[in-house]
């Protein structure tokens, strides 16, 4: 039972900062693992529209004292929708005050789904869909589910013979867009053009029951944050595979790792690849589910996993690192880019028939402290929940408003990182990414990079999107001058900084923006090369990363949305 007041206390705390995601995983005295708890909380609120119904005329609220609407909202959800059920004993009171009512919730359930004329659950779960997106103001935007195929244990053409083979192939982003009626609907698969062995489907398809992905013969990976990668490595085959060891020195939760790894094992013609890549995060707790996401891709033989790694301690010139020519790195951020599917769920909240009907924050409504401390009594020490892992993308989101000191710490902080990665002697490519919308995280530092000490001393500049992989030079959407969001302002110096780009520059940087037709988030990504390795100079000793900085990096729960 500890799953759902733990999930209760982190809807109703006040925000502390940091995106919804890291403020679970960071939070202290939670009995239930912070998977389990992102997972109820974010299953739920895709549910919480039909369950509110359910509850309410199921009247459950009024008959059980020891419910309150948030609490009764997510257990309800697992009595109905979870696999296993509630994540309590059979005994315990209050999975006994949800499942005495059972039959008449069923029932409730049922007639909610024939209202909106769908036949099935997976049906009513897309018109849920289409309901929350007409509440938001009825957006056109599509963002579908991304679907990276993993080289390591498959290719694109066996998966299009087998995961996808019941599929019909769109052309357009556009087509994937659930559609008005749904009791009909087909499944859908777009190819990308820009990032091999990536495809798309129509948002909410699952795939956690498929054996491609219990096998990591498919990894769930949004586009955007398939470019680091795929910009460092590109489209090399045999004759021209990378040499030289490759750095994620950001690493968790471990797309980009896996990314990198599937692309060499695309390039090599050997099967059994040497180890090539050094992965790290300076978290232990997220260096664990960096290595468990490596294992289960297959990436083991080729990736070393430095668990608790801070990368600004490694020394550049040490002789492990001594091959080291291509760095990727994508430094914690604002997350401002991320699409706001993942972020603090607004819950629509069941009310009793005394109340007015409202919708409600979860994080706003409190439990009553006596019914919580009685189930508390009751509750066996140190259980914890068993629900299912739930899909779950890569980056977090933020919370709040633009906050301008956190943003130029930020930078400076990115700055530092990527300058570090430029010590590495034998480096000659270097990849930096974040998933936010803000010029002083993206073009500025650019800036900053290109005009520092060490790259004027090593010739180290941008890639040009004439050098770039193919996939990537027909990408359209490139660095701007200014940012987007009026709200932010341009700060002088930041403007100062990127007037200095020239045209050739800004067009070497990559961006992604959300609410277009391309169906991603926003994001940005820049490629920094040296044409010669030639350098006989130390450079400075290694900096020590400001701790804490790195904190907002999202953890993995699996090969999953």
């Amino acid at each position: 039972m500890s799953l759902y007041f733990d999930a209760v206390t982190i809807l109703i705390e006040p925000s502390s900062g940091g995106s919804f995601k890291s403020r679970i995983y960071s939070a202290r005295n939670l009995r239930a693992t912070p998977s389990q708890i992102y997972a109820l909380i974010i299953e739920a609120s895709k549910w919480d529209r039909v369950l509110a119904e359910v509850i309410e005329r199921s009247d459950i609220l009024a008959l059980e004292r020891k419910l309150n609407p948030l609490l009764a909202l997510l257990l309800v959800h697992d009595h109905l929708l979870s696999k296993k059920g509630i994540a309590a004993p059979a005994t315990h009171p209050i999975r006994q005050a949800v499942e005495r009512h059972k039959v008449r919730l069923k029932a409730e359930f049922t007639k909610a789904r024939v209202r909106r004329g769908c036949a099935s659950v997976e049906q009513l779960k897309a018109a849920l869909l289409r309901e929350k997106r007409q509440a938001d103001g009825g957006s056109n935007s599509v963002y579908p589910r991304w679907v990276r195929v993993n080289n390591i244990r498959s290719t694109l053409d066996e998966q299009l013979r087998t995961t996808f083979s019941s599929y019909e192939r769109v052309d357009t982003i556009a087509e994937l867009a659930p559609e008005d009626d749904d009791r009909n609907r087909r499944k859908l698969l777009y190819i990308d053009p820009n990032i091999p062995d990536l495809v798309a489907v129509p948002f909410g398809a699952d795939f956690t029951s498929s054996p491609a992905y219990k096998n990591g013969e498919i990894i769930l990976q949004d586009k955007a944050s398939c470019f680091p990668a795929y910009l460092l490595l590109g489209d090399r085959g045999p004759q021209d595979a990378w040499e030289g060891d490759l750095v994620d020195g950001c690493a968790a939760p471990g797309n980009k790792t896996t990314h990198m790894a599937s692309l060499l094992a695309k390039q090599r013609e050997q099967k059994k690849p040497r180890k090539q890549i050094f992965s790290m995060d300076a978290s232990k707790v997220r260096s664990k589910t960096l290595q468990k996401m490596v294992s289960l891709a297959g990436a083991d033989p080729t990736v070393t996993v430095l668990q608790g790694q801070d990368f600004l301690a490694l020394d550049p010139m040490d002789s492990q690192f001594e091959n080291v020519s291509g760095l990727l790195l994508d430094p914690s951020c604002s997350g401002s880019g991320i699409v706001g599917r993942d972020d603090v769920p607004q819950l629509t909240l069941p009310v009793t028939k005394s109340s007015q009907p409202s919708k409600s924050q979860g994080k706003k409504r409190k439990r009553r402290a006596d019914d919580d401390d009685e189930a508390e009594k009751q509750q066996p020490k140190g259980m914890a929940g068993t629900a299912d892992a739930s899909p779950s993308d890569e980056n977090d989101v933020p919370t709040g408003a633009v906050d301008r000191e956190r943003l130029t710490k930020l930078s400076n902080l990115q700055a530092r990182i990527v300058e570090h990665a430029m010590k590495f002697s034998s480096a000659t490519h270097v990849t930096y990414s974040t998933c936010s919308i803000h010029l002083i995280e993206n073009e500025a530092v650019v800036a900053r990079l290109l005009a520092s000490e060490v790259a004027q001393q090593r010739d180290w500049r941008l890639l040009r999107r004439d050098e770039q992989p193919e996939g990537l030079r027909k990408w359209k959407h490139r660095g701007v001058r200014r940012d987007r969001d009026a709200a932010t302002d341009v700060i002088s110096d930041e403007s100062a900084m990127v007037a200095k780009l020239s045209d050739e520059d800004l067009e070497a940087c990559l961006r992604c923006w959300s609410g277009d037709a391309e169906g991603l988030g926003g994001f940005f990504v820049a490629g920094f090369v040296r044409d010669s390795k030639t350098d006989t100079s130390r450079g400075d000793e290694p900096l020590q990363d400001d701790q804490g900085e790195n904190s907002d990096d999202e953890e993995w729960e699996g090969f999953s949305e």
